[in-house]
């Protein structure tokens, strides 16, 4: 059996996240946030640090903890244990040997979290763990059992009085949590909260005919360019002239790093747009500010923030229940449409972004409009 464990530290690097080595000091202990990248040291206070191992042929990484003289102490007694195994000796305090602490491991998770996830997954996993350890009494990681994720689920239903659909979500992130420190099996497929699965709810032709008639010439702009997009509010926020080529009537998502900003799911891709956006986009070209590069903007220039107040407004112009319009449904309403126009599910996928065909099926919902009602009613004269 291979003894040798290694320590590293998961960080930020130009090339994405990395696992790299810790730095030892010339006392011979772990220099703290210092990681070797190519050769050379780097400060990195991001990232936690990860014990890595190799057991029965294969390679296994533990998260230990953001601290760097108590993951030092973990890779020692990990060597140890290692080196009593291979001996075909059993120490003395292995049975309580439970490793990293509960709190530590949510720790650890939520820093990778942090630096590798957009800030609103950050807060929902922060969120879902705080719950968990709220109701959670056990002390160590390999001390939760089934039971613990079952109570998990009664506490958020019935303390916390989530809805079913978010219950799922928080009970998904645990169970992503416990995976990243090696814990499955845990809860079966019964064991998982249930919710109904609601159909995407997509704007009638009639109420967009009154919502664009009570827009000023900008905001009909901002909003045609939700509808004929599909496109996600953080991804219209941070769209700039160069995403566009209005000759071959295409619009790209992509990372921006100086905003911060990237795709969800990290995909990039491409999304056609009609001719007549095109037309209302060259118009508005001609009259934006050529010092910054945002389709749309402040007066300052940053992004711009206040879609969905901005939405609600128009609808209440319109005389229509501001209640019944929000940014998604803008995109919920494209992607249904275009299904309903024929184009192919793959399609369709690729202008979503969706990571999966099923998502995108989500949208395959009967169409109900009244030409629908005439082809049903000639149907039986």
């Amino acid at each position: 059996m291979n003894k040798e464990v290694n320590l590293t530290k998961r960080v930020k690097t130009p090339q994405g996240l990395r696992f790299c080595p810790v730095v030892i000091a010339a006392n011979g202990r772990v220099k703290p946030d210092y990681v070797l990248i190519g050769g050379k040291e780097q400060r990195h206070p991001e990232g936690a640090y990860y014990l890595e191992w190799r057991e029965g042929g294969k390679r296994v990484r533990q998260s230990v903890g953001r601290d760097a003289s108590a993951a030092a102490a973990r890779r020692h007694r990990q060597q140890q244990i290692l080196g009593s195994k291979a001996a075909g000796i059993k120490l003395v305090d292995e049975d309580q040997d439970d490793g990293v602490s509960l709190a530590k491991a949510v720790a650890g998770y939520l820093e990778d979290v942090r630096i590798s996830k957009k800030p609103k997954t950050y807060a929902a996993y922060k969120k879902a763990l705080e719950y968990f350890l709220e109701s959670c009494s056990r002390t160590r990681v390999t001390q939760i059992e089934r039971q613990d994720l079952l109570r998990f689920s009664a506490f958020l239903r019935d303390v916390k009085k989530l809805q079913p659909r978010t219950v799922y979500n928080k009970f998904e992130n645990v169970m992503s949590f416990l995976k990243a420190n090696r814990i499955s099996g845990l809860a079966s497929k019964n064991d998982w909260p249930r919710y109904v699965e609601d159909e995407p709810e997509i704007y009638e032709r009639e109420d967009l005919d009154k919502f664009f008639a009570a827009c000023d010439e900008d905001e009909r702009l901002w909003f045609e360019f939700f509808l004929m997009t599909g496109m996600r509010e953080q991804e219209v926020m941070h769209t700039t002239w160069p995403d566009l080529n209005l000759n071959r009537g295409v619009v790209a998502v992509r990372y921006k790093r100086e905003y911060g900003f990237s795709p969800k799911a990290y995909k990039g891709r491409e999304i056609p747009i009609p001719n007549k956006l095109v037309k209302a986009l060259k118009k508005w070209k001609t009259n934006s500010d050529p010092g910054c590069s945002l389709l749309f903007s402040t007066a300052g220039g940053k992004p711009k923030l206040d879609f969905l107040d901005a939405c609600k407004m128009v609808a209440q112009r319109a005389k229509l229940n501001p209640d019944d319009f929000w940014l998604h449904k803008f995109r919920a309403t494209f992607a249904t449409w275009a299904l309903w126009g024929g184009v192919d599910l793959r399609t369709v996928q690729l202008w979503m972004g969706h990571s999966d065909m099923e998502s995108t099926m989500r949208y395959l919902k009967p169409n109900r409009s009244q030409a629908v009602r005439e082809k049903v009613n000639a149907m039986f004269g």
